[in-house]
């Protein structure tokens, strides 16, 4: 990010929203407006009471038929002759779909039911453009004309107002998902959260405090909550997790979501970023050292240091990941696999009835496929929506996903 614009004329408000003033925040203070439907009519004045969801986005092409393996399908194996899964490597194998061995980590929290799948999941209108296809992911409007990000347009619904109430956590810019009016911010880390230029002789706080005094609602709130922000986190202290988290990016993130979650700093919705996942070559087998193995298993050991942590709050946490594509069924001749459609979702949470992998498999016979890909027979905001109306209290998805009904999978235990 570039350092707020300060020049011997002082500061100017269209120079501080042009440049952004905040480093470790994204663009918080360029006050995204949304179109469409975000609202904040259904919750407005309720305590809410839901569960934060945690949006880990496997950015690059996620593989999900090597991690949720199905090993009860033989055109998987005839599809990928060098780098399918042996039945006999997968862990929690029920005969028809096993995991791949770097969930090990994972696998107390597979036994106990807080740790599941969904499978043959996809988006209405598929792309094979990273771009693209996340771009819409994130907007979550197929066929409509609304623009904000299906996260803000949540956020408005349950009548967010704090301004820690949406993190894209371990981000520098704004995640397209909470594009829109809702209160947001980005942040690289907790301890990093901070202004440029703030010091005894330049206190920006309170420069922005009284430069936005006054001004349009679109301009000051963002200024306002990114002063809020500062000091919901310099109230924080320091923080020991309870459990050893990886020492990569996506441990960091995590540990930080854990504990803003912790802190009950009104957390509704964070984001976190987890990418690299676009193995065109050289995937490997299910053995240490091998990429798709070594990545799977950062995963793994992340999100159950994550679980950990949490504790007692684990109980009122949902994560879910998301990926703008899955992977072709065929491996191709550099022992990789190229982009295509039809993906697995991992839920993660106190109240996910995991231990099995939910949806409806189409199977990878040659004539079931589609264009070459696995078949998708579960909208991905389906999932979502299920998620959210039987964990964050929702009601009607309509102002979060226009024309979307929600799967009835009985993905996680309904809120009393």
């Amino acid at each position: 990010m570039m350092d707020c614009c300060i020049t011997d004329n002082g500061i100017s408000r269209r120079g501080l929203l042009g440049r952004a003033a905040v480093i470790g925040a994204g663009a918080a203070l360029t006050g995204l407006v949304g179109e469409g439907l975000a609202t904040r009519l259904a919750f407005a004045g309720t305590p809410y009471t839901g569960d934060t969801i945690v949006v880990l986005s496997l950015r690059g092409g996620f593989d999900g038929l090597s991690a949720v393996v199905p090993i009860g399908d033989p055109d998987y194996y005839a599809a990928r002759p060098t780098i399918a899964v042996p039945k006999a490597s997968v862990i929690a194998g029920d005969g028809m779909f096993g995991l791949h061995p770097a969930f090990a980590p994972l696998l107390p929290r597979w036994t106990a039911g807080t740790f599941g799948a969904v499978h043959a999941v996809g988006q209405p209108n598929p792309s094979r453009s990273h771009f693209q296809a996340m771009e819409e992911m994130e907007r979550a409007a197929a066929g409509t004309s609304v623009r904000t990000g299906w996260l803000d347009r949540m956020l408005g619904v349950t009548g967010a107002s704090a301004p820690t109430a949406g993190v894209a956590m371990g981000a520098t810019s704004p995640a397209r998902a909470f594009a829109g009016p809702s209160p947001d911010v980005s942040m690289s880390s907790v301890d990093g959260f901070k202004l440029s230029g703030n010091d005894a002789k330049t206190p920006m706080a309170a420069t922005i405090a009284k430069l936005f005094d006054g001004a349009p609602a679109v301009m000051a709130d963002p200024a306002r909550a990114v002063n809020a922000t500062l000091g919901t986190v310099a109230a924080l202290g320091a923080y020991t997790p309870a459990a050893t988290y990886p020492s990569t990016a996506l441990g960091r993130a995590l540990c930080d979501v854990a504990r803003l979650v912790k802190s009950n700093v009104g957390l509704m919705a964070a984001t976190v970023d987890f990418g690299d996942w676009d193995m065109h070559e050289g995937l490997g087998g299910p053995v240490k050292g091998q990429r798709m193995h070594d990545h799977l298993t950062e995963l793994a050991l992340a999100l159950a240091a994550f679980a950990t942590d949490l504790g007692d709050a684990f109980n009122r946490v949902t994560l879910v990941t998301l990926s703008e594509f899955g992977r072709r069924v065929a491996e191709n001749g550099s022992r990789g696999v190229d982009h295509g459609n039809g993906n697995a979702m991992l839920l993660l949470g106190g109240n996910v009835r995991g231990g099995r992998v939910h949806g409806i498999w189409p199977g990878l016979a040659p004539a079931k496929l589609t264009a070459g890909d696995l078949t998708s027979t579960t909208d991905y905001r389906s999932v979502i929506g299920e998620l959210l109306q039987r964990r964050c209290g929702v009601g009607s998805l309509t102002g979060i996903f226009p024309n979307v009904t929600p799967s009835s999978y009985e993905l996680a235990l309904a809120r009393r």
